[in-house]
């Protein structure tokens, strides 16, 4: 009679599967890092109102919390090098650029960096905005730049603010790394396919693949609640 698990060789693909793991995190952390950049400038843009601006980043954000994350994937991977194309073609620009030598990780990152983006751009509008007036007017008052009281007085309550919705948006882009072996990324998820099509084992690949990524999660919940109490003790200390 067959066997229902195969423990063994549950066991046996935790170190292949774990080989890719540098890249899962990878994805997931050079993503995070550039989002945040990409949140910050647009949040900052609709709370200014800036003209144009606000408009373009507007409809940025609608599309891309109206559309899922895996058509995003594909509308990357497969629309920047057709732009590429034509921007060589019909205006002789980035002639040195070959998309042959764009790696599918690079993809990736791109994809998830733009998704993230739009996402994290509400939750620091809304951690800024909750950050109290008075705060604002004390720092005009004392004769601050709009540089000085954003670094100084706003972005660091505002971290506090941020800092649990960050980390579940952290923790959702983990896992949903899983997404980019579609476009031929081999990570964790990855790894995992490649094993349980060469073993006819997918029911122990995807078990073993899924103890991985709920290990990384709950490791980097703990990281970011520690974080948090950190903050939250800096705060208190400002106070």
């Amino acid at each position: 009679m067959e066997n229902l698990l195969d423990i063994s060789f549950i066991i046996e693909s935790f170190p292949t599967i774990l080989s890719r793991l540098p890249i899962t995190i990878g994805i997931a952390v050079g993503s995070m890092v550039i989002s945040l950049f990409i949140g910050l400038a647009t949040a900052l843009i609709k709370i200014y109102k800036v003209p144009v601006l606000s408009v373009i980043t507007s409809i940025y954000v609608s599309f891309i919390r109206g559309t899922p994350l895996l058509v995003q994937i594909y509308l990357v991977f497969y629309g920047i090098p057709k732009v590429i194309y034509y921007l060589q073609i019909e205006y002789g620009v980035l002639l040195s650029a070959d998309v042959n030598s764009i790696s599918p990780e690079m993809y990736a990152l791109m994809a998830f960096s733009i998704n993230l983006g739009a996402y994290l751009s509400e939750t620091i509008r809304s951690a800024i905005e909750s950050v109290d007036r008075g705060q604002f007017e004390a720092a005009k008052a004392i004769g601050m730049s709009p540089v000085q009281m954003m670094t100084k007085i706003i972005f660091p309550q505002a971290l506090t603010v941020a800092i649990p919705n960050l980390g579940n948006m952290f923790i959702s882009t983990i896992k949903d790394t899983s997404l980019v072996f579609i476009i031929g990324v081999v990570d964790v998820m990855g790894q995992a396919k490649i094993l349980g099509s060469r073993g006819l084992a997918f029911f122990e690949v995807y078990i073993a693949v899924s103890i991985v990524y709920w290990i990384l999660c709950i490791v980097v919940e703990r990281l970011l609640v520690r974080l948090e109490k950190r903050a939250r003790r800096y705060e208190r200390g400002i106070a």
